[in-house]
């Protein structure tokens, strides 16, 4: 099971939520569930409106968090992660940053979730 912080100016505090391990939900799932007010316009990767910024919340190498083809580009586009980043994810297992909510798969660790 995973602690999931969600932190963001439109909430009165953090609220942090729990993730069943095993799941397959994204993180935007999990915060509609919870009534966590994330932007979100597609629900599909396209339109970058989701873009959270994820830090993990352990003192250890992070679990290597796959980036989809739509993350990669979108997020590039945008100016959120560099091409640097999106190779250290593919290669060395290192997360970048900036992710979709409607993209990311919700791990077994603990992460701060910045709106």
């Amino acid at each position: 099971m995973a602690n999931i912080t969600f932190s963001s100016p439109k909430m009165k505090k953090d609220l942090t939520v729990y993730a069943t391990a095993g799941d397959t939900s994204t993180l935007l799932a999990l915060a509609k569930e919870h009534k966590i007010p994330v932007d979100f316009e597609c629900e599909n990767g396209e339109c970058g409106s989701c873009a959270v910024k994820v830090s993990i919340l352990a003192n250890k190498q992070p679990m290597g968090m796959h980036l989809t083809e739509k993350e990669k580009t979108v997020l590039n586009l945008a100016g959120k992660i560099t091409k640097d980043q999106i190779q250290d994810a593919e290669v060395n297992d290192i997360p970048p940053p900036w992710r979709l909510a409607c993209q990311f798969i919700v791990r077994n660790e603990d992460v701060l979730v910045s709106l």
